[in-house]
């Protein structure tokens, strides 16, 4: 769904299959990923404004028979913008067909977050970005011990029901779309060259859990993050976070460039103007929501990528952030 009020063409999921060229569907499901990580972000933003979470607080002090004494200087900002120095869980296979291999795996978040927190920081508390998963596996635990209640449930209470979003929900350990939805397709390497595709829709998603294991469509991305840029969803001193990257001169973590992570989102130069958004990957599925601050552009895509977990960007969903926003900045 792309539209804006500066003369940029308005659509449902590009209004077209982008294949087939047939109506699209608004409403059909898919995976999106690291998109999830706005709602988790929204979440916790919400508890920060209600003085049920501190974000400049430890997070040792809310889980402290978790979080160990190495660790024991991460605050809950520092998990939302990925500056914790948290290294990544340890999960079984790296290549697309071991993964593919290990995808009924059930996986539970405090057995993540412990196997992570037994290694060594990748650096110091706010010194550096990693983007990385198991910050935000670490902040749904986090808002379970705070509310006493499931992740899935209180996002569901205070994000998806108030704003109709019928068709976005977390599938639990449920490896199925329910409902509508797209099929996602993976490209494997056969043994004596070349490739296959295979249709990769059903794939568990529990490694993933608050990071990235949201269902979702067209059309309820597009409502939730114009009611989020327009303060509905996040009281306005918290969304501030959102929209504002780490301070000092934080770089990422192996590549040396500037901090582009905020608390859920990122933000990318685009035709001169600075875009907001997150995009998600999962097997089959790329997905994206971008908008500038002012919603003047907004872009909200799910595309098929045969490649969700390679290198670089889908060159199908680059075309499509180009065609909304313009050229990246040289």
């Amino acid at each position: 769904r792309v539209g804006g009020t500066d003369g940029v063409w308005r659509g449902s999921a590009g209004v077209h299959d982008l294949a087939s060229g047939a109506p699209a569907d608004p409403h059909a499901r898919f995976r999106a990923g690291s998109v999830t990580k706005v709602f988790t972000a929204a979440v916790v933003l919400q508890l920060a404004a209600e003085h049920k979470v501190d974000l400049a607080r430890t997070v040792r002090s809310y889980l402290p028979d978790l979080v160990p004494a190495a660790y024991g200087e991460v605050t809950v900002r520092q998990l939302l913008d990925h500056t914790s120095g948290i290294p990544a869980a340890e999960l079984p296979g790296t290549t697309p067909e071991e993964r593919y291999a290990h995808r009924f795996d059930l996986h539970d978040p405090r057995d993540m977050a412990a196997s992570a927190l037994a290694e060594e920081p990748e650096f110091a508390p706010g010194g550096q970005q990693h983007y990385l998963n198991i910050n935000y596996t670490l902040l749904g635990l986090l808002t379970e011990k705070v509310t006493g209640r499931p992740f899935a449930d209180e996002a569901a209470r205070r994000v998806l029901r108030p704003l109709g979003l019928r068709d976005t929900y977390f599938p639990g350990a449920d490896p199925r779309i329910g409902g509508p939805h797209n099929h996602g397709y993976q490209s494997f390497p056969l043994p004596g060259g070349g490739t296959e595709l295979r249709d990769v829709t059903v794939w568990g998603a529990t490694e993933s859990w608050a990071a990235g294991d949201l269902v979702s469509s067209t059309a309820d991305l597009e409502r939730f993050v114009r009611a989020l840029f327009r303060g509905r969803v996040v009281p306005r001193p918290q969304l501030a976070e959102m929209f504002t990257l780490p301070a000092g001169p934080v770089r990422q973590y192996g590549s040396g460039e500037p901090a582009a992570y905020s608390a859920g989102l990122s933000v990318i130069t685009l035709g001169g103007r600075q875009v907001w958004g997150k995009t998600g990957s999962r097997w089959g599925y790329t997905t994206a929501i971008a908008a500038t601050r002012d919603l003047s552009r907004t872009l909200v895509y799910s595309v098929n990528a045969t490649d969700a977990k390679g290198e670089g960007m889908n060159p199908r969903a680059l075309s499509l952030m180009v065609a909304a926003f313009g050229e990246p900045s040289a």
